[in-house]
C-alpha cells in the first residue's frame, strides 16, 4: 500500500443498521462482519475500510469532513434526502462541471460529496 494513502475509517454509527443501510444503498458500500464481531464497510472501489462505531460522537461541526465521490450529485442529494440524510449545502459549481455539496448522514455526521468536471 502506498505511503500516505488513507486506507481505514471509523465512522460514528447510532444504529449501525441504519447507517449500514444508507451507505450501502446510496453509494454501494459492501458491509461485513469482521472477525472480532464489528460491523465494518469496504468503499468497493480503492480498498478503503472502516468500522461503524456507536461510542463514537458524530461530528456535525467544521473540522475534518470526508468527501465521497459520485458520478451524479443531484441525483445523490436526491438518494440523501430519501435515505434520512439531510443537505446542509446544496450543490456548489466549482467551475469546469465539477461541483460539491455537505450533507449530515443519519448519524449526525458531516459528510462531503465530490463530482468530477465533465
Amino acid at each position: 500500500m502506498p505511503h500516505g494513502k488513507v486506507c481505514y475509517l471509523e465512522m460514528p454509527a447510532k444504529d449501525i443498521e441504519a447507517s449500514k443501510r444508507f451507505y450501502t444503498t446510496i453509494f454501494g458500500w459492501k458491509a461485513r462482519i469482521r472477525d472480532d464481531g464489528s460491523n465494518a464497510f469496504d468503499d468497493g472501489i480503492d480498498n478503503v475500510s472502516g468500522t461503524w462505531m456507536k461510542d463514537l460522537k458524530p461530528s456535525a461541526d467544521d473540522g475534518i469532513i470526508i468527501s465521497i465521490m459520485v458520478d451524479d450529485i443531484d441525483d445523490t442529494l436526491k438518494r440523501v434526502k430519501a435515505g434520512g440524510g439531510r443537505v446542509v449545502l446544496p450543490r456548489q459549481e466549482l467551475g469546469g462541471g465539477a461541483a460539491y455539496a455537505r450533507f449530515l448522514d443519519p448519524a449526525g455526521n458531516l459528510l462531503s460529496l465530490y463530482q468530477e468536471g465533465r
